[in-house]
């Protein structure tokens, strides 16, 4: 018999939707209990200063094995 980890992140890709992901971690067997937003950031020039600006998030949820 295979053994799964208890917890597992699973992160929403940029192909899907969250329901998508939900999904995903529903059949390999695993419950969501924690939703975690990252900032994703780029550098970018503006008059000749570097400045970091936020361009999007990554979802990542955390599933418990049912």
């Amino acid at each position: 018999m295979e053994k799964r980890a208890k917890k597992k992140k699973f992160e929403v890709a940029d192909n899907e939707t969250i329901e998508q992901c939900l999904e995903r971690m529903k059949r390999e067997g695993y419950t969501p209990i924690r939703r975690i937003e990252e900032p994703i950031f780029q550098e970018i020039k503006k008059d000749g200063k570097l400045v970091i600006e936020p361009c999007g998030r990554k979802i990542i949820f955390e599933g418990k094995l049912q």
